[in-house]
């Protein structure tokens, strides 16, 4: 029988015939979507679910779809989806990252002459009956230096774009490696030096837990006098009050904004301010873009019901039924082992090394190695997956080297993942023991046991007498509660290693305090989110 699919919402007629086209029974009901309770009629007799935005996969939609096999949207976002439902009932969520490149790029570009030509307010000056020529004096971007933040699919095309306008692009991206830089054409740059010397800065960079507020009232600070701001990639980057505090003084002389911290945006701070652009979210309105995501989720769909074949799945590794028993506590592994090296690492990536040794070198290492960038990737890039994360290493100009050998060592199974910076190579390796638990064993060659927790206090530090006293006070002094505390040396007196567990959240001012100790070269706090 043909697996069944329904869109639920507004999707190209071409979609609609390729989902035919490649063995689907397809019911085109546009207008459902904005009926939850009609939805959650008929969602059980379908295979599939084709959304847009209007569509809520929500808890109880999920519940009454008795017989869903996949989500796909037609597009990048899905706040729409309640994903950790989806997945509870194997229910495969897809999106479509890369569709709506061109035209957010394009957006970017365009709302750039917009602030610095003050077009909108000319505009409505002048069909107003107003001729204020000399009101609306602007600037010239050729020659002006713009700034990336974020040069990854989106920022590479403004890139690009800028650079047939004669712009001089420097980019800061901790993924940018710097022969990937030189085939953009742009100068990779620290965010500090970015700020201080773009005329114009573009973000498009994801929201994360890193990136929430990158523009603050600290960093406008430290930007040129005059300069124009761009955001349309997401809402949450800006600080909103620093940036009306800093137009209404002139400080930054435009702001183009597509997005708010909070959408809709009927109100807002930036309403109002002089010389801003504003407009509804529509870096990927166009209907190009909208053509592009529909035919990309029905082709994605189709070949997951009919051929079994997965593309852009938010929730789902590239696994088997039959291995995924013996290869699941790799997979966190693996994955561990990333997520410590993507956090503990500060400058650009160039390339990533995974060492496969022992029973581990014979089992499907194409699902490890995309579980281990995942964990490098996610500090960053907090939506990529074990789909997507090797096409995001490629993109960004990350040589990925996967190597297999017999085992040497006392460990029968044993992943080792090397990260390769501009300054350095910095290596973390672990193991599965018998009650399918990963272990750290060994961090910079220097060996120790650690089962990672949710939250890890990662301390690298002289081995002199009197450290761990002291950093023992300090958590006390905060009323931190120690869960696990693991330590470790290659020789003494020089450089160890402190791996301790911690109860609950810490505040940065105490990460600070043991950073400040005279034995401490680096203090991090490394988050590790249990699952199942």
């Amino acid at each position: 029988m043909a697996p069944k699919v329904l869109i639920s919402d507004k999707l190209s007629d071409k979609a609609v015939q390729i989902f035919k086209e490649r063995g689907c029974d397809v019911d085109f009901l546009p207008d459902v979507g904005k009926d939850k309770e009609k939805l959650a009629e008929i969602i059980g007799k379908y295979d599939g679910l084709a959304i847009r935005s209007a569509t809520k996969a929500t808890e109880k939609i999920i519940k009454a779809a008795t017989n869903l096999k996949v989500i796909g949207r037609a597009g990048i976002g899905v706040d729409n989806v309640d994903i950790p439902a989806a997945t509870a009932k194997g229910i495969v969520v897809m999106n479509t990252p890369f569709g709506n490149a061109i035209t957010t790029a394009e957006h970017a570009i365009a709302m750039m002459f917009a602030v610095t030509r003050q077009i909108p307010a000319a505009d409505v000056s002048t069909q107003a009956g107003k001729w204020e020529k000399s009101r609306f004096m602007g600037n010239e971007v050729t020659s002006k230096t713009l700034g990336l933040v974020g040069c990854g699919n989106i920022g590479s095309i403004v890139a690009d774009r800028a650079i047939g306008l004669k712009m001089k692009v420097i980019a800061f991206d901790p993924f940018l490696s710097h022969e990937r830089a030189i085939d953009l054409g742009v100068e990779k740059v620290e965010l500090e030096d970015l700020f201080k010397r773009a005329d114009f800065i573009t973000l498009h960079t994801p929201l994360t837990d890193r990136t929430r507020n990158i523009i603050d009232a600290d960093a406008i600070e430290t930007m040129k006098d005059g300069v124009y701001l761009i955001n349309c990639a997401r809402g949450g980057l800006v600080d909103e009050d620093a940036l009306r505090a800093a137009l209404d003084s002139g400080k930054v002389a435009g702001a183009a904004v597509d997005v708010f911290t909070v959408e809709p945006a009927k109100e807002n701070v930036l309403f109002g301010a002089p010389n801003l652009v504003c407009t509804p979210h529509l870096g990927a309105s166009t209907s190009e873009a909208q053509e592009n995501v529909a035919l990309q989720v029905a082709e994605q769909m189709s070949d997951y019901l009919v051929n079994g074949a997965v593309s852009n799945a938010l929730n789902m590794p590239s696994i088997t039924a039959e291995e995924a028993p013996r290869l699941a506590p790799f997979v966190k592994l693996a994955e561990q082992l990333g997520s410590f090296a993507g956090q503990a690492t500060e400058t650009g990536i160039k390339a990533v090394r995974i060492e496969y040794e022992g029973d581990v070198a014979e089992m499907n290492v194409k699902a490890l190695t995309a579980a281990a960038l995942t964990g490098v990737l996610r500090p960053l890039l907090q939506t990529v997956n074990m789909v997507s994360a090797p096409e995001v290493a490629k993109e960004r100009g990350i040589v990925i080297e996967d190597v297999r050998r017999e085992q040497h060592g006392a460990y029968e199974n044993y992943i080792r993942l090397t990260v390769i910076t501009e300054r350095q190579e910095r290596s973390v390796a672990g193991t599965v023991f018998g009650d399918q638990k990963p272990r750290i064993i060994q961090i910079k060659g220097i060996n120790m046991e650690a089962e990672l927790g949710e939250n890890m206090l990662y301390v690298t530090n002289q081995d002199k007498p009197g450290f761990i006293g002291q950093l023992g006070s300090i958590l006390g002094d905060a009323k931190i509660n120690i869960a696990t505390f693991n330590l470790g040396r290659k020789v003494e007196g020089e450089e160890a290693i402190c791996l301790v567990e911690i109860d609950g959240e810490i505040a940065e001012t105490t990460v600070d305090e043991i950073a400040a100790i005279e034995q401490v070269n680096q203090a991090k706090l490394l988050h590790f989110p249990q699952q199942g």
